[in-house]
């Protein structure tokens, strides 16, 4: 044989080898899709090798979408697969929400589920309503704390029951949201109440004022019922707050009468040094006497009579002040 014959053959076994070992490795998923009325072609199979899909998903996604009465082009499967999305998932959502007369296209579901919802369990909590407990168990609070306008403080329990709201899980609010509004709705329903004995005796009251205020606008629920679980009565928050307010008052007024006797000493204190100073002013004026006293003598405007006269005057000044018990010094007896 030819050289040439001899490399065409080889390149034509190579290809058949290769082609054969091809076959035999989707030949299995092929004949499964076909089998299935699902058909995927062999060339589809070997472009999600290339791309690095696993075929198998892909085909057994596809299988159970025809089973179920749905037609769904592997194409856009390959393509969610692609994206990151969980194919299997979207696929028993699709299925559940079917079998539940849900309307959940293709592309929301894949929306949703490539925007990190769980779209599997939305659909389930569709058919089956979900119960949230409000305070949630992560809450650092085991109720939910309100009082009413006399001043008695309720802790509350309460059951939220849900469904989910497929055209709202994109973008809508989540779980957090709705505990948050429900909590603020039965904090305000009792501080509005009267009397805490009102709430006490009729409970579905809140549960009427709060399903009345839309608290699932904008969320991915749909509120379903509002239950009260517990309600017990807490501290008395007036009564304890006007006890504060008096004692705040009290040291207020404490801290004003301080104030007052600290300036009623001050002034005292003044007034002392005044007297004091007007004292040294008097003993000052009398040192002077006996200086003015010699003075008239040597200008002879004051006798010897006079001098003794006024001595008398003196004397008799300070016995009556002793009579009378009085300070004879006070009158400048004793200062002459």
């Amino acid at each position: 044989m030819e050289t040439w014959q001899i490399v065409v053959g080889a390149i034509l076994a190579i290809i058949f080898l290769v082609g054969a070992i091809i076959a035999f490795s989707f030949a299995s998923l092929y004949f499964q899709a076909l089998f299935s009325n699902a058909r995927v072609g062999v060339t589809e199979l070997i472009g999600m090798k290339l791309r690095k899909v696993d075929p198998r998903v892909v085909v057994y996604s596809r299988i159970r979408a025809v089973k179920a009465g749905l037609d769904i082009p592997t194409s856009k499967i390959e393509t969610h697969y692609l994206a990151g999305g969980r194919v299997p998932a979207v696929i028993n959502a699709i299925i559940a929400a079917k079998g539940a007369r849900i309307n959940l296209p293709w592309e929301t579901a894949t929306a949703i589920d490539l925007a990190g919802r769980d779209i599997l369990d939305a659909v389930q909590t569709s058919v089956n309503p979900k119960i949230i407990d409000i305070p949630s168990a992560s809450s650092p609070r085991p109720t939910i704390d309100a009082v009413a306008k006399n001043g008695i403080q309720l802790k509350v329990k309460a059951r939220v029951t849900v469904r989910t709201n497929i055209g709202q899980l994109v973008g809508g609010a989540t779980e957090e949201t709705v505990i948050a509004r429900v909590g603020q709705g039965i904090v305000s329903t009792i501080g509005s109440a009267e009397d805490h004995k009102q709430v006490l005796e009729n409970p579905d009251e809140i549960t009427k004022t709060v399903m009345k205020q839309g608290l699932d606008a904008g969320t991915a629920f749909e509120i379903l019922s509002i239950d009260i679980a517990d309600i017990d009565v807490g501290e008395n928050i007036g009564a304890k707050l006007q006890t504060d307010q008096a004692e705040a008052d009290k040291r207020k007024a404490q801290a004003a009468a301080e104030t007052r006797r600290a300036l009623a000493t001050a002034q005292e204190q003044e007034f002392k040094a005044k007297v004091q100073e007007n004292r040294a002013l008097v003993v000052l004026a009398e040192a002077e006497v006996p200086k003015a006293m010699a003075e008239a003598f040597r200008k002879g405007n004051l006798g010897i009579m006079d001098y003794y006269k006024m001595r008398n005057v003196q004397a008799d000044t300070a016995m009556r002040g002793a009579i009378a018990g009085t300070d004879p010094a006070a009158h400048g007896g004793q200062g002459a």
